[in-house]
């Protein structure tokens, strides 16, 4: 039995998101919650042929709690979307407390579940939730994750169509590290498991890297003025989510980029912040997962020195974003 919960069921990404996770037979029941529209979402899936129980909760008569109550994991794509000229930063004062509010209640209501966050910024709500957790006395490190998987996503697509081969785009892997904003999405194409080609130009890869930082504006521009990734968001954080779920039932070696608080595993968490040059509390890089969510932290393994002038571009702005995330805490009255 896996209860699997979304918090922001409605909106652009929550919706297809939902629909996805309706379409995994893992999951037995499927909880919706938004501030508006989620009994329509969830009496429209339930029509749905699959094993997943549907219900759509509104804030009145304690919806968020009955959401959460007994949920196994907790995705939220809660928030507002990135508009045209928006920087995450802006995003930053709406959706952090709205990601506030969300981890109260999951604190409360579902301390135990393995939460997935997908509102941006990604790099501030992560230790946002970590901190409302502490807070409440219910902290687990390797239960909470930051979804970075569309960056990896992108750069699978994208690699294949270098390649000149959409059917590869399933089959390539190339780790992203760092974090999930501009240029703290460091992606370690030297690993990829499908080598670009022979003679491949630097300035074409300087593109291609920049491609995959910055395939959000991408969107948002062609979207001009309708909204941002969501479609490909909601693959991504499905795509995750079935990972999650997979490792919780028992299986073994999965492994994904997922941005995380290090103290989930100590040794690797070490390991990786001496390779990185810093003592951040929070990176994203390949882990592990299993039963209890972080398994293992895995290194960033052999990087060029191109990979690491970019990692070394990222780190200061990733400071900055968790620290941001922790001070909106400290400042809030919880």
């Amino acid at each position: 039995m896996v209860k699997a919960v979304v918090l922001g069921a409605a909106g652009g990404i929550g919706q297809p998101l939902s629909l996805l996770l309706k379409t995994n037979p893992s999951i037995t029941e499927l909880s919706l919650y938004d501030i508006v529209n989620t009994p329509g979402v969830a009496a429209d899936l339930s029509h749905i042929d699959t094993p997943a129980k549907v219900a759509g909760y509104l804030p009145p008569d304690d919806g968020l709690k009955k959401a959460l109550t007994g949920a196994d994991i907790v995705i939220i794509p809660a928030g507002v979307p990135r508009k045209p000229g928006m920087t995450r930063d802006d995003l930053f004062k709406i959706n952090a407390g709205i990601v506030r509010d969300l981890a109260k209640g999951i604190a409360e209501a579902a301390p135990k579940a393995f939460v997935l966050v997908i509102s941006n910024p990604v790099n501030s709500t992560v230790p946002i939730v970590a901190e409302v957790f502490k807070k409440a006395g219910v902290f687990d490190p390797k239960k909470i994750f930051g979804v970075t998987t569309l960056d990896v996503v992108r750069a699978s697509t994208f690699v294949s169509e270098v390649l000149g081969d959409l059917s590869l785009a399933p089959k390539v892997t190339v780790p992203v590290v760092g974090g999930h904003s501009g240029v703290t999405i460091v992606p370690l194409l030297s690993q990829s498991s499908h080598p670009l080609p022979s003679g491949f130009s630097q300035e074409s890869l300087d593109k291609l890297i920049n491609r995959i930082q910055f395939g959000g504006d991408e969107v948002v521009k062609a979207k001009d003025g309708a909204g941002s990734a969501t479609l490909s968001m909601a693959y991504a954080g499905a795509e995750f989510a079935y990972k999650i779920i997979r490792a919780a039932k028992g299986e073994k070696g999965i492994v994904a980029p997922t941005f995380v608080n290090l103290a989930a595993d100590k040794e690797g968490g070490d390991a990786l912040k001496k390779e990185i040059g810093r003592d951040l509390d929070y990176f994203s890089a390949p882990v592990e997962l299993g039963t209890e969510g972080v398994a293992k932290i895995n290194s960033l393994g052999k990087i060029t020195e191109h990979e690491a002038s970019l990692i070394k571009a990222a780190v200061p702005e990733l400071a900055t974003n968790i620290e941001k995330g922790v001070s909106f805490i400290e400042s809030s009255k919880l």
